[in-house]
């Protein structure tokens, strides 16, 4: 099969980093950037050979030759440039969250879907190395049905330095690091029934939550608590690794700090380092989370061209976005919630 063509809508903080990732997956190549500010869409394109370079998404369409698009731009823009993908009959990858609201995911969802277009999520997060070991632990069975887990994400990395525009979200950590983490709650362990959340403001700097901590219930009946945070300060202060624990009948399984998965059952435990591969494009500081980038491209452009099944599909994302706002309705109206309720 030929090399799939794709445009890049979006030459921001994270656009680099994910054309860097394109270039290690062999069957796709970037033929145009698109970004409403010239000076950056032309160093972008220039730094990775793309030939194409445009200020006007509909440009591109009427222009290029294109198999699906990567959409890289503010989350307040993901609707219409996912709308407008559908509109060309273009498969699309948008980055999280869908959108805004929950509300306009589904509606561009269900506009994808009349379309018969593929709409993909490029949710990274739980291809990251050390999570992808304990989810084949937890498959294997060897440490019984889960009825308890924890997945923590605590840190006091400056975050705030590199994507400054975040200190204006009045919706923030739940609408941010929430979507990975939720998502791995739901990959880990399955379905949500209901869940209760407190979130809170600590950083005075900012608008919206950098604290929040997530109760949820099983569809099996497993407690899990999901807690995040941008202004803790920890022993293992280790941005941005997420730490898990699942407790089964017969044994836990842990991520813990470095990488490291442990395995303890009656017959005692058994640890293994899980580091993430190395790329010389990759921010050190952002090392795990850059290193995720190649898998998740990898699966979804299988998925895109017939090859395997794409994990992250909209219609998967949306279960998670019930997640996410679920939690703000909940934080906000002091009750728990039942996410399929969340409008």
């Amino acid at each position: 099969m030929s090399e799939s063509r794709f445009a890049l809508f979006g030459a921001g903080f994270w656009a680099g980093y994910q054309l860097a990732g394109w270039g290690e997956v062999a069957g796709a190549r970037c033929v145009a950037v698109c970004d409403p500010d010239r000076a950056k869409t032309e160093a972008l394109a220039k730094r990775f050979g793309v030939p194409g370079v445009y200020t006007d998404p509909a440009e591109v369409y009427r222009r290029e030759k294109l198999d699906f698009v990567d959409i890289v731009t503010p989350p307040d823009t993901h609707g219409a440039m996912v709308r407008l993908a559908a509109a060309n009959k273009t498969p699309a990858i948008c980055q999280k969250p869908l959108c805004p609201t929950l509300g306009e995911a589904r509606a561009v969802a269900a506009e994808c879907a009349a379309a018969g277009i593929p709409l993909l999520v490029h949710e990274n997060w739980r291809w990251q190395e050390p999570l992808r070991e304990l989810k084949r632990v937890l498959d294997s069975g060897v440490i019984g049905p889960i009825f308890r887990g924890r997945v923590t994400y605590l840190n006091s990395f400056p975050v705030f330095d590199n994507q400054p525009t975040m200190k204006e979200f009045t919706r923030f950590i739940l609408a941010d690091i929430g979507v990975h983490t939720l998502d791995v709650v739901r990959w880990l362990f399955g379905e949500c029934e209901s869940l209760y959340a407190v979130t809170r403001q600590v950083n005075p700097s900012i608008k919206g939550e950098d604290v929040a901590t997530v109760l949820l219930k099983t569809s099996s009946g497993a407690g899990i608590t999901c807690e995040m945070s941008y202004a803790s300060r920890v022993e293992h202060d280790r941005f941005p690794e997420t730490y898990v624990l699942a407790e089964g009948e017969r044994g836990t399984a842990e991520l813990g700090p470095d990488y490291w998965v442990r395995v303890t059952t009656a017959d005692g435990t058994h640890a293994r380092r899980c580091p993430p591969p190395r790329y010389a494009w990759a921010d050190p500081r952002y090392d795990l989370a850059h290193a995720s980038v190649v898998p998740c491209h990898r699966n979804l452009l299988a998925g895109l061209r017939g090859e395997g099944a794409a994990e992250t599909t909209a219609a998967d994302n949306l279960k998670t976005l019930e997640l996410v706002f679920g939690a703000y309705e909940s934080a906000e109206a002091g009750r728990a919630v039942r996410p399929g309720d969340v409008r």
